[in-house]
């Protein structure tokens, strides 16, 4: 994928120093500032990073051939931002790989830099291959979420696992290094969970998760307290789903949708990874799905019953 993408660059043509210009007629025109080429050549533009290996996704390549043309084209950080509408710092976040673009955004710039739909294309391509950078993008994402909507099936999410329920799993999964997975896990959930402005989170479980004793039933029952504690926080929405409602599309795995104060994203779990997933209408898909088995779960205080009736069990 990455190799075809990177022939389609090799045959757009060079194109001339773009002239920043106050002609009323031209609507690609950059209207911030006019000056000439000749003091453009004058004053180099200082390089402040080395740019990405675009052989590693076609994130990275995105993000490669955006720096490569606004600089190309004799543009500043903050005049590339006033084409698009973002600050200064938002553009160099998304040369560096940051933070993705937007398809308006490329819109924009294919417009300016007359590269027909390249970005744009290269957009949706990045969207929708397998970005082998995609944990770091993910943990990210979850950083600068304002909500976060999981789906779970036989056990607890992450942001709400004790430590010893979280290496009782680590052991089960066979990893090579149970503390070390622990530990990482317990860094993740702090940055999560000990903000200024905690994420809303809105869960909903298999009753199966609760029935499910990991690590036995001294770990069991520390877990079930402190998910009965978490449930009473007033950022915190966890329904489950009984074995009656029957065959549900959860069925399919464990997923969650990440919401930004500017778009959403979602992550798939899957055996050996998951998927990491920005392209809108898969999103849309994934909203419908997480609504309709809401629509089968319990109501909070039902919810909040059941965990204190399994609780009863290890007291």
């Amino acid at each position: 994928m990455i190799g075809s993408a990177v022939a389609v660059i090799a045959i757009v043509p060079s194109f001339p120093e773009i002239p920043i210009s106050c002609d009323k007629d031209h609507r690609n025109v950059l209207t911030f500032s006019c000056y000439e080429n000749k003091a453009k050549q004058e004053m180099p533009m200082p390089i402040v990073r080395d740019p990405l290996e675009p052989k590693i996704s076609l994130w990275h390549l995105l993000a490669f051939y955006l720096r490569f043309l606004r600089e190309k084209a004799g543009l500043s950080l903050t005049q590339c931002g006033k084409i698009i509408g973002v600050t200064r710092s938002t553009v160099s976040n998304i040369e560096a790989g940051r933070q993705r673009p937007q398809e308006d955004q490329l819109a924009k710039l294919d417009e300016v830099y007359g590269t027909g739909r390249l970005l744009q294309l290269l957009l949706w391509f990045a969207r929708n291959a397998h970005d082998p950078d995609w944990g770091r993008q993910f943990l990210r994402y979850e950083e600068q979420a304002n909500a976060l909507r999981l789906y779970h099936g036989k056990t607890l999410p992450r942001p709400f696992q004790t430590e010893d329920y979280m290496r009782a799993l680590a052991v089960a999964g066979r990893s090579q290094d149970p503390d070390e997975t622990v530990a990482r896990l317990l860094a993740r959930q702090q940055v999560l969970l000990d903000r200024d402005d905690p994420p809303f989170f809105y869960v909903i479980l298999e009753e199966e998760a609760l029935r499910t004793c990991v690590g036995g039933p001294h770990v069991m029952k520390a877990q079930l307290t402190h998910l009965r504690q978490m449930i009473d926080l007033p950022n915190v929405i966890i329904r489950f789903v009984p074995p009656s409602a029957g065959a549900h599309e959860g069925f399919d795995g464990p997923f969650q949708i990440i919401s930004m104060e500017s778009r959403d994203v979602a992550y798939a779990g899957a055996q050996y990874g998951g998927r990491l997933i920005e392209a809108p209408n898969e999103i849309r898909d994934l909203w419908a799905t997480f609504d309709r088995i809401g629509a089968k779960a319990l109501p909070e205080d039902a919810s909040r019953a059941l965990v204190e009736r399994y609780l009863e069990q290890y007291t």
